[in-house]
């Protein structure tokens, strides 16, 4: 891992993933979470804040990014929920099958290298009648939006920690095995290739 890597896109992912309008939006799906928790993606624990600790027993978090670890931990020690923050590739959880009762999954899946296998490795752990509950930036349906990323992508992932524009979101969380209920979609003020969100709860396919 370069310099870059280790200090500089850290910091600039938090601040990034920190702005007002990500945070809203987060705040409005975060706080369904029952039982317990997989954080996917964890990173440096921002969604902790929304979490309700009268609902959410326990919270695992993994995070391939072992650099972001302590400020999750400082994170979550003012949460009230025990939380166990976890250095490991989404696509290896060590965890038994139908283990959790939700999996929270913000602003991660653009960055995973094999999305569709981390979605079918989040429907193993997940139980029968637990929720995936989702909130991404995907493809956007304007074309013009579309085509630019497309352009930009490639461009785009070296210098954000492999993060693609251009992910068709619903279609990723439906090929991994889950079956969406709830779905909205909108563009959060920002560039627009940057900033068209989905969010909404999943389970899996029957």
């Amino acid at each position: 891992m370069n310099p870059y890597e280790r200090y500089v896109l850290p910091k600039m992912i938090d601040i990034a993933c920190s702005t007002g309008n990500v945070m809203k939006a987060r705040s409005k799906i975060v706080p369904q979470a029952l039982g317990k928790v997989l954080e996917i993606g964890i990173g440096s624990g921002l969604n902790l804040q929304f979490y309700d600790a009268n609902k959410v027993s326990s919270i695992i978090g993994v995070d391939p990014a072992a650099q972001m670890q302590s400020l999750a931990r400082e994170r979550a020690a003012d949460i009230g929920i025990p939380v166990e923050v976890i250095a490991v590739d989404v696509q290896g959880i060590h965890a038994d099958t139908d283990q959790f009762d939700t999996i929270v999954m913000t602003f991660t899946l653009c960055s995973i290298d094999d999305p569709v296998a981390a979605l079918r490795e989040m429907a193993r752990v997940l139980k029968p009648n637990g929720r995936l509950l989702f909130c991404e930036h995907g493809l956007a349906p304007d074309s013009s939006v579309e085509r630019w990323q497309h352009r930009l992508t490639p461009f785009w992932k070296p210098i954000a920690g492999g993060c693609h524009l251009d992910r068709d979101i619903p279609a990723l969380i439906r090929e991994g095995g889950f079956a969406i209920d709830e779905l909205s979609e909108t563009y959060l003020p920002g560039p627009r290739p940057m900033s068209y969100v989905y969010s909404g709860v999943a389970q899996q396919l029957a």
